[in-house]
């Protein structure tokens, strides 16, 4: 189990209702986050780096690492094989973080959910691990995501269960239906966190965009 310090800042970034509230949670964060997430058992990254390994090309460029924080899969991703990775993150204080360890080749301050100033298939592939979840960013940040990477390119993102069952599952479908993407895996509901109390399952998942 975690600290209290830590079970507080988790608690109040999902009740955050305005994006400028996520990002000023995150920036007061920064320097204990990957401590605190360590602790905690954190498994979204290690998830998200199995399921982009397994479906997109060692070497593909470039990636955008959408919701980067301090950059924890940036590190693991440079380590892999994928060369060139951007960092996208809400708070300049975790890509600050993020930043110390060299291994991004540009860093993004921007929340998702809305537009997104990149190029149509400007990424071979996207990386958004722990984003779509409570407080954060819902359905309404797959479109864009979509748009800026390129087809055959891969999208692995988790979704917190609450999200699948309120329009995130119907919204994946839709999407298949009409020939946009091809889900390439989707993991089993997992806790993402085995060091917290009554955490709310997720999700992972590879989508091949057509």
């Amino acid at each position: 189990m975690t600290d209290g310090k830590h079970l507080d800042a988790l608690t109040a970034a999902y009740a955050a209702k305005r994006p400028e509230e996520v990002a000023a949670l995150y920036d007061r964060w920064s320097r204990t986050y990957d401590a605190d997430m360590s602790a905690a058992g954190y498994r979204h990254p290690t998830i998200c780096l199995a399921l982009l390994t397994r479906h997109l090309p060692r070497g593909a460029a470039p990636l955008l690492d959408a919701g980067a924080g301090t950059g924890l899969i940036g590190e693991w991703l440079d380590i892999s094989g994928y060369p060139e990775v951007e960092a996208l993150d809400i708070s300049q204080g975790m890509l600050d973080q993020a930043a110390r360890k060299g291994v991004y080749s540009a860093l993004h301050c921007l929340a998702l959910g809305g537009a997104l100033p990149f190029a149509d298939d400007a990424y071979a592939g996207i990386v958004s691990a722990g984003v779509f979840t409570s407080g954060h960013v819902g359905v309404e940040g797959l479109n864009e995501l979509i748009r800026i990477c390129r087809p055959g390119g891969v999208i692995v993102l988790t979704v917190k269960n609450t999200l699948w069952e309120q329009g995130f599952a119907a919204r994946i479908a839709e999407l298949e239906a009409q020939g946009v993407v091809t889900r390439a895996e989707e993991t089993r509901p997992y806790v993402s966190m085995p060091g917290e109390a009554d955490t709310v399952p997720s999700r992972g998942l590879a989508l091949r965009v057509n």
